[in-house]
């Protein structure tokens, strides 16, 4: 099957000028001038007027639900297929959060599993915040060596909801991390949910500078919480996560880091979409509750472009190209080029998702959503 995108400006995430992009399957087959070869069953989309930009990588994502803390009643929903399709994301990173009690690891990767078969791309990590960690065979290496969907592992520190690992406990988990890596030719990533507790990075720095284990297999997320020692991590050559919201105050800390750090491809966002995000007094009491929503990456791209002047490429590398570097995905997955995933979104002059393809099928086009999950009416 062939799709041709006509007359759309490209942006891979660099700026290519208005070009064809011609998709056979699930890949993408070239990108040039004038590419109508007039193909059998060839579908054609208009993209005159708009921009093909990279499918998103969300890479922090709570798919089966997160939230608890408030008792049974606070369970945050799952994910749904059209959640992603809307907000232009084309490839998912699920986790689960303070709750590995009623949610479980089997859980997830099942869901990560349904996600695939409905038509995007999904991963998951074991564990989630306590140590020790929860596990499917009972091993983080085997986990992550022997379950396809299985990038790494999280774990929270500097939370009074964390189990406080120890630096001993922390260099165990991060070797394990680093073995399987090797092994299984995955990333092999700790993601690191940060609170905001006393303790913030010092733990990963101190097993940083006493072992030998290398400085991307560290991730910490919710990078805004820690924002001078993200940039001391992000200056040695570590990978940081900050959570993308709708509030000024965290579009201003991802500027802040586009313009702190040495190498800005080091700067990443996700979402925290489906996981709770409660609020609490300075006795660690909850006050508030609110979920995480996923049109929140796209909105924070979209906001720096056009009410803070970041260029195209810079902005929307927060959400693609930076992401599937730090996965080690830059072969398929959040650029546009020969070869590549056909993950594509077109977005209208004033940069609104139009048009989503996802592995070269047509997930929205003109905004209305042609895909749903399974159960979606």
């Amino acid at each position: 099957m062939f799709t041709l995108v006509k007359r759309v400006h490209v942006f891979q995430p660099e700026d290519c000028g208005v070009k064809d992009i011609l998709i056979c399957n699930d890949k993408i087959v070239d990108i040039g001038d004038n590419l109508d070869f007039g193909l059998p069953n060839q579908n054609c989309i208009d993209g005159e007027g708009m921009l093909a930009i990279p499918g998103y990588i969300d890479q922090h994502v709570h798919v089966t639900g997160g939230g608890g803390e408030g008792s049974f009643k606070t369970r945050v929903p799952e994910l749904k297929l059209s959640d992603c399709i809307k907000a232009g994301v084309t490839t998912v990173v699920g986790v689960l959060g303070t709750d590995g009690i009623t949610r479980s690891v089997e859980n997830l990767v099942a869901k990560t599993k349904g996600l695939n078969e409905e038509g995007i791309t999904a991963y998951c990590l074991t564990g989630s915040y306590e140590y020790p960690t929860r596990t499917i065979t009972g091993d983080v290496k085997k986990d992550i060596v022997f379950i396809q969907e299985i990038l790494g592992v999280k774990i929270a520190i500097s939370d009074h909801r964390s189990s406080y690992v120890t630096k001993q406990e922390l260099t165990r988990l991060a070797s394990a991390v680093r073995q399987a890596a090797l092994i299984s030719g995955k990333p092999g990533i700790i993601v690191f949910h940060l609170g905001n507790g006393k303790e913030q990075l010092d733990l990963v720095f101190q097993v940083l500078r006493d072992t030998d284990i290398p400085i991307k297999h560290f991730r910490p997320t919710h990078a805004q919480k820690v924002f001078d020692q993200a940039m001391e991590f992000a200056n040695l050559g570590g990978y940081v996560d900050f959570t993308a919201g709708d509030d000024p105050r965290s579009i201003e800390q991802v500027l802040s880091a586009l313009r702190s750090a040495s190498d800005p491809g080091l700067i990443t966002i996700s979402t925290d979409s489906n996981g709770s995000m409660p609020r609490w007094n300075d006795k660690n009491e909850m006050i508030g509750l609110t979920a995480g929503v996923m049109t929140t990456l796209h909105g924070t791209i979209k906001s720096l472009i056009m009410e803070h002047g970041v260029d195209i490429p810079t902005a929307v590398s927060l959400g693609t190209r930076n992401v599937a570097r730090a996965l080690e995905m830059s072969g398929r997955k959040g650029s546009l080029g020969p070869g590549m995933d056909a993950d594509i979104v077109l977005l209208d002059r004033d940069l609104n998702i139009r048009t989503v393809m996802a592995k070269g099928r047509l997930m929205m086009h003109e905004g209305e959503i042609l895909v749903k999950g399974t159960f979606e009416s």
